[in-house]
């Protein structure tokens, strides 16, 4: 169904995206609620969830090297719940991706666009997505292999241009309460690492298998450090009235100001965000075209891309009322669903290959 291949790298470079688009402008405040000033230290402890899920995709994938996830849920729990569990991630990904469209047109309507429809801007951009996902896997790792290392730039060039503006002072007293509340402020960030069983998706057209492995555990490593540095900047920046804003990174940037001429910057980060969440849905919107055929036995997957497109622009509409119902969600019921589906149970499906595969070697 898909014959193209990606390399490790480019694979790497779908994943980062992939987290860290929405995360960048959500964790800091959701983790500054809890953690306070040890809210530098909550992406770490969340990065093992994203770990361990990647080594349970990993373990599956040695398994059935050649399938993804729909396609050996079936060989593991038999045709009947195997079609039932290829459903639950099936619809899991359909309301993933309705809500990051939301999150993305709620974002862009707040801080930029005020008077434009929703559904205009969530619209376009699934339609130019739905471009990209029809182009295969290389098409969507190419895109991610040019845009992904400039949002990395920028993003570097904003926390040196706030160097002035930094107190160092406002990460003391390290541990004023214990470890306790930097572990609070994880939970939900740590939901968002459990989207890294992405890959499970995407190993079986990895050209180097052994490199894509390496390259998966890096990603997480990336996506750590990149959060940690964020989490730093925006507290040195904002201390502790950070929890009150709803994007502190764009809080944080209008501090930039280089004698009087280089400020106002808010547009390189709309840049950076549209520029991320159009990766970030592009491999969600993709992962879940690729699963459907699947999951139906279609033998063209292109032939349902616009229809799931419209799907998800209409999963994105009805995603919450508003955007303080979705803030609700997302800081509430996130941890358990997002868990639930993208590490328990892949890791009841590994056990499961286990139990199958027992007496023999991986």
């Amino acid at each position: 169904m898909e014959k193209g291949k990606i390399s490790a790298l480019q694979l790497a470079m779908m994943m980062y995206p992939a987290i860290i688009a929405t995360a960048i402008l959500l964790v800091p405040a959701i983790t500054a609620h809890h953690a306070k000033q040890d809210m530098w230290l909550s992406p770490i402890w969340a990065a093992f969830t994203g770990a361990i899920t990647v080594w349970i995709a990993i373990r599956l994938h040695e398994y059935y090297p050649k399938q993804t996830a729909i396609e050996y849920s079936a060989q593991i729990a038999g045709k009947w719940f195997g079609n039932i569990i290829g459903f639950v991630f099936l619809f899991f990904y359909l309301h993933a991706s309705g809500i990051i469209v939301r999150e993305y047109g709620e974002f862009i309507i707040g801080n930029f666009f005020i008077r434009t429809p929703l559904l205009f801007i969530m619209g376009s951009m699934i339609l130019v997505c739905a471009f990209a996902v029809r182009g295969g896997v290389e098409v969507v790792a190419r895109l991610s292999e040019v845009a992904v290392p400039v949002v990395i730039v920028v993003i570097a060039l904003f926390v040196i241009m706030l160097i002035p503006d930094m107190e160092i002072k406002n990460m003391f007293p390290i541990f004023e309460h214990g470890i306790l509340p930097s572990l609070k402020g994880a939970i939900i960030p740590q939901s968002w690492f459990s989207e890294c069983f992405l890959i499970a998706f995407l190993l079986p057209y990895v050209a180097n298998q052994q490199d894509g492995k390496k390259y998966a555990l890096f990603s997480v490593v990336a996506i750590c450090l990149t959060l940690v540095m964020v989490n730093f900047t925006v507290l040195f920046v904002l201390g502790n009235i950070t929890a009150r804003f709803v994007y502190p990174v764009m809080s944080a940037v209008r501090y930039i100001s280089i004698a009087d001429f280089l400020e106002h910057l808010e547009a390189f980060v709309m840049a950076i965000w549209v520029a991320g969440a159009f990766l970030k849905i592009a491999v969600f919107y993709y992962v879940l075209v690729l699963s459907t055929a699947q999951w139906l036995r279609l033998t063209d997957y292109r032939l349902i891309v616009f229809p799931i497109g419209f799907l998800i622009l209409l999963f994105g509409n009805w995603a919450a009322p508003n955007v303080m119902e979705l803030s609700h969600f997302l800081g509430t019921s996130t941890p358990f669903y997002l868990n639930t589906v993208q590490t328990v149970i892949p890791l009841l499906l590994l056990l499961g290959a286990k139990w199958r595969h027992r007496g023999k070697k991986a």
